[in-house]
């Protein structure tokens, strides 16, 4: 069993990585990592994760082409020019390519207890607790992950482009494949800045 520093560090050593090796993760890997995902707490234990689990190019391919489409329209409409355009959706294509295995994390819609804005808000952090546990269950067999929040910006197009079904609320992707680069640790805020201790003594 491993000591809570050893713990501690595996926890702040997860990176987020950009680039991968083209080696292929096999399946066994795949379903550990989801099922370690799926350990994540949730409010009321209602567990509303969905995962979409894509390997096939051909496949990568058409969920780019969609969502970069509907990033084009939506720069087109703010009046980006063609060269920051068509710069963003290469690089988009190329990242999407690139990973091994991209997976779509969704938050079913109909799994809530009763269906209002706040337990809306909690099935979707509670998605989100099971993105976290996703990158983290990576990084223990190996390997590199990022989160990408492209379908909050196009929902429907990546629902339509996968055909998924239509209570599954596209939340995020997280391209998945062995690392092919070691970023360096990024800055990060003290926790001065970013807590109120009030600890008896």
């Amino acid at each position: 069993m491993p000591t809570k520093e050893e713990l501690h560090a595996f926890l702040r050593t997860r990176r987020s990585i950009r680039r991968f090796k083209p080696d292929p993760v096999p399946k066994s890997v795949i379903e550990a990592i989801l099922t370690t995902a799926t350990f994540a707490p949730s409010a009321h234990n209602r567990q509303p994760w969905r995962f979409v689990v894509i390997t096939d190019s051909t496949i990568k391919t058409q969920l780019g082409e969609a969502v970069t489409s509907k990033m084009r329209a939506d720069m087109q409409s703010e009046d980006a020019s063609e060269i920051d355009i068509e710069k963003r959706v290469a690089s988009s294509l190329r990242r999407m390519d690139d990973a091994p295995v991209v997976i779509v994390l969704c938050r079913d819609k109909t799994d809530v207890r009763i269906d209002t804005p706040e337990e809306a808000a909690m099935g979707a952090q509670s998605t989100a607790l099971a993105g976290l546990q996703l990158l983290l269950a990576a990084h223990a067999e190996g390997l590199g992950g990022n989160w990408i929040c492209w379908p909050l910006y196009a929902q429907e197009t990546t629902r339509a482009a996968l055909e998924i079904p239509k209570s599954w609320e596209p939340q995020a992707f997280y391209f998945l494949g062995y690392p092919d680069e070691t970023p360096e640790p990024k800055y990060r805020k003290s926790l001065k800045e970013l807590s109120t201790l009030n600890v008896e003594r």
